[in-house]
Order: C-alpha cells, then sequence, then structure tokens
C-alpha cells in the first residue's frame, strides 16, 4: 500500500531513509544549491537557536566573551602547524582569484579558526596579566564532504568555537575540560541524549592537538554522534604563531592554548535520538513550540473556538510556554494533528465547542510517559499553566530516561572477536585495546567501527587486545562503535 504522503520510512526498515524523510517532511532544512550545502529552515533554525542561547549562557556565565574573526585566512597561515595542515588538507576550499584577478596568496575559507584567531592572540598577549584570554565564536566553517547528510556531514555548518590562551598546562587542561562539562551538560539537561564523555585515542585525536576529549551519544540505530569535542593543544600553536607571555619573573614563555566546538549536527543527534516512525519527537527545552493549540469547529463555531484558542495561548505565554495556534482553515484537524506529530510537538490541545463549555480542553502528549497510555485528557483550562509547565518537565525527564535506557542496553562489555562483531553490529563494544594505529586501522577495515571514545568514568582494566592480542594500553576499556 503506498505510504501518506507525510508519512516516513519505519526506522527498521531503512534508518537512513528515516532519517531524510523526517529533516525534510518535518520541514527542517531544504537542499542548497551547492552540492553538499543545506538551507535550514525557520523551524529547523529555531532549534539551533535554542541550543545556541542555552549554551552560550554557559560560556558567558564562565568568563568567556564573544568575538568574530574573518572567514578567509591566508594560505600561509594554514601551513605554520604542519600536522592541523595536514589533517584539513583534503578538506579545504581555497580562494585563488578575486576583483577579477589571480590572488597573490590564495585565501582558505576557514575550516576552523586555530590559526587566524591564533595570529590575533600573538598581537593581544604580551603580559601574565593578559591571561588567560577566554574567547568564544559563533560562526560558519566549510569543509569539503563527498557524502553529505543534513545536519550530520554538510560542506558548510554551523558552530560555536572557542580558543583560549592560558599561562600553565594546568590552567589549559582545566579549561578543556570546563569546555567538555559545557557540551556534556547541555547535551543531558537540555537535549535529553545519553552520553559518554570520554578521550580520544591518538589517532582520532584533532589535528594539531595533544589530547582531544569528546562527548559521544548513542543514536537509535546504534551508532554513535561526536556531539561535541574539547582540545588541549599544548603549545603546538603558540610555537607556531608565537604566542607568547612575559612572566612574573620577566621571562617569555609560550601560552598553552585550547579550542573546543559544537555544531549543528546536535540537531541530527536530537533527531536520530527521539525521533519515532511519526517523525520527529522533541525535548520541550528546544522545541520551537512545546504547546500547539488546535481550534475545532464549523461554520459559526470557528470565530468563538479561535478566540479561545488565541486568548488561552496568550496565558500560556505569559508563563513561559512557547505556544502556537494552528487556526489554518485549510487544513483539517486530522492533517494537523498528524502534522504536528510529525514536526514533534510535545504537547496538542484541542478546542472545540464542547471542551469551550466545560471550561477544559483535550491533552494529547507526543509519546505518553503514563500507563496505562491515556491517548487524550481533558484538563481545566483555569490551571492549564500550572498543569502544563508539570507535564512538560515529566516529558523532558521521560526522553531523558528512555534514551539513558537504549543507550544501557546496547553497550556490551566484550573479551572476543566474535562477541565485539556482533556487538558494534547493533550498538557499542566496550573492549580492552592495545591502542596501536594499524589495530585500529584493521578493525575500522573488518567492521566499520572505529574508538569513540577512552571513557572518563571507565573501570579500572587490563588485559588482551580484543584484535591483536597484544596488551591493553589504557588501563580502562575503550568504546567502539560504527559512527556518523
Amino acid at each position: 500500500m503506498a505510504r501518506d504522503q507525510r508519512s516516513v520510512t519505519p526506522q527498521t526498515e531503512d534508518f537512513a531513509a528515516w532519517y531524510n524523510d523526517v529533516v525534510f517532511r518535518a520541514e527542517l532544512v531544504d537542499r542548497g544549491p551547492v552540492r553538499g550545502s543545506m538551507v535550514i529552515r525557520p523551524y529547523g533554525y529555531r532549534i539551533w537557536e535554542l541550543l545556541q542561547a542555552d549554551l552560550d549562557g554557559r560560556i558567558k556565565a564562565t568568563g568567556h566573551q564573544n568575538a568574530y574573526f574573518p572567514l578567509l585566512i591566508p594560505q600561509s597561515y594554514m601551513q605554520r602547524e604542519a600536522e592541523h595542515v595536514e589533517g584539513f588538507a583534503p578538506e579545504l576550499f581555497t580562494v585563488t582569484h578575486a576583483g577579477g584577478k589571480e590572488l597573490e596568496e590564495p585565501l582558505i575559507v576557514r575550516p576552523t579558526s586555530e590559526t587566524v584567531i591564533g595570529e590575533m592572540m600573538a598581537k593581544w598577549i604580551s603580559s601574565h596579566r593578559d591571561l588567560p584570554l577566554l574567547l568564544n565564536q559563533w560562526a560558519n566553517v566549510l569543509r569539503w564532504e563527498m557524502r553529505p547528510r543534513m545536519f550530520l556531514r554538510t560542506s558548510e555548518f554551523l558552530w560555536q568555537e572557542g580558543h583560549t590562551a592560558h599561562a600553565t598546562a594546568a590552567d589549559a587542561t582545566a579549561e578543556t575540560m570546563l569546555a567538555l562539562g559545557f557540551y556534556q551538560d547541555m547535551a543531558g539537561q537540555t537535549a535529553a541524549l545519553a552520553t559518554v564523555p570520554g578521550e580520544k585515542t591518538p589517532g582520532e585525536r584533532f589535528a594539531g592537538a595533544e589530547r582531544t576529549f569528546t562527548v559521544e551519544g548513542m543514536m537509535r540505530d546504534g551508532r554513535a554522534l561526536q556531539l561535541g569535542t574539547s582540545h588541549f593543544m599544548g603549545t603546538n600553536f603558540a610555537a607556531a604563531f608565537g604566542i607568547t607571555y612575559t612572566s612574573e619573573s620577566g621571562t617569555a614563555e609560550l601560552c598553552h592554548t585550547t579550542s573546543w566546538g559544537m555544531s549543528t549536527r546536535m540537531i541530527g543527534g536530537l533527531i536520530m535520538t527521539h525521533g519515532d516512525d511519526k517523525g520527529l519527537v522533541l525535548p520541550p527545552a528546544v522545541a520551537p513550540y512545546q504547546v500547539v493549540i488546535v481550534p475545532i469547529g464549523r461554520g459559526e463555531q470557528v470565530e468563538p473556538t479561535v478566540s479561545a484558542a488565541i486568548e488561552c495561548a496568550a496565558t500560556l505565554q505569559r508563563a513561559g510556554i512557547r505556544t502556537h495556534v494552528d487556526d489554518r482553515p485549510q487544513a483539517s484537524p486530522g492533517f494537523k494533528f498528524n502534522d504536528w506529530e510529525m514536526r514533534g510537538v510535545p504537547i496538542r490541545l484541542e478546542l472545540g465547542p464542547r471542551e469551550l463549555a466545560d471550561g477544559t480542553a483535550l491533552m494529547s502528549r507526543r509519546l505518553s510517559y503514563r500507563q496505562p497510555e491515556a491517548v487524550k485528557e481533558a484538563i481545566p483550562l483555569d490551571a492549564a499553566p500550572d498543569l502544563l509547565r508539570a507535564e512538560l518537565a515529566a516529558f523532558q525527564a521521560m526522553l531523558a530516561r528512555r534514551a539513558a535506557d537504549f543507550r544501557d542496553g546496547h553497550i556490551a562489555v566484550v573479551s572476543s572477536w566474535p562477541q565485539f562483531a556482533a556487538a558494534v553490529a547493533v550498538g557499542w563494544a566496550l573492549a580492552l585495546h592495545c591502542g596501536q594505529q594499524a589495530c585500529e586501522d584493521e578493525i575500522k577495515t573488518e567492521t566499520t567501527a572505529t574508538p569513540r571514545c577512552i571513557p572518563l568514568a571507565g573501570e579500572p582494566d587490563q588485559g588482551a587486545c580484543v584484535r591483536c592480542g597484544k596488551a591493553s594500553a589504557y588501563g580502562t576499556r575503550v568504546i567502539f562503535a560504527r559512527a556518523y
């Protein structure tokens, strides 16, 4: 039987097709005119604004300041830190002509801003009194993408990138972990995602970093998604760009720097963690509309129900609840119900003549957290603000528990190669690993799984590598998974 125009491919049938169906039919994005680019539509951009506002508040509360740096970077800047440019070389966009003439020096469209910010730090820092320098930038970056997927991998995406300079390695390391905490807290508290924070293995480090830390989230197909990373750069960029300070004793010292970032792929994580075969499921904290009111009536009933819906929405908005009235005359109530299910709105209210007479509205949750499930419940309009605030808080908590339960049920502690292969086919494997790049490459070739992180909260453990049998390198197990 042909699917309805707004239906989606079932997750169990084809998860990738389900994802594509959802992002387009929920009107989050559209394809841009250049291969690999995306247009973020208003509903999708509002989700980004809510995530952005949450993270921006956390960043500013800890003394960081927002700034903006150029999109175009001289090619010579990128070449100063050899490991950095080697890591990004295949992804770079290069401008060779401007004003109808060939440029004397090609310009790189920023893939990240360590180099241009490093140049500025060297100008702005002279004394220990100038430290720490705590900067953050909200911007777009461009990296050529061979296999684009909306939000997850596009040639242009939006992000925040923090860049800081410190007098000591200890201070810079503390900053690296502080930033990791931003992402861990935002992912769990705001996006209701189930994550594991940890350190990347040497083969998975950011180009030019001494240590890279990550927050990894589990998606509903068992794959991992890197949600945010924080890098301790040591003095690598300070040496390349001359970022020095005069210490209290009068000697010239190299600064220790950090960088850390979160991008619009967080929206992809939201979709793949919470969504179902009806479409999006949005945590209230990041839902553009937390409540949608659908007035119902015909003929003479329309005007009073719409007026009542608008009045109810105003009351809820004054109580801090993002509310929308769907009064589209050309759409039936059934179409509206399906439409807002697709868009993941946490709570829907129906308001018809019968409800008006009773002083109630019919409430439907996008997902139920009560057993037995109540399809619709009548709620008193005069108590709606307090009642709905409680419902939204319960819905947010339910999604976080649901995601954590799914993650915990799809992580397997493995001790043999057959167990490992079976685990990464459906979820994550916790395995002992030798830490050798050749072994990681062999594992990836055999299973497409990569080491996602060495968990910060991992229990002490050691023994033979699950693949090659050599001694394990990290004193704890490593998470391996297929990843986006």
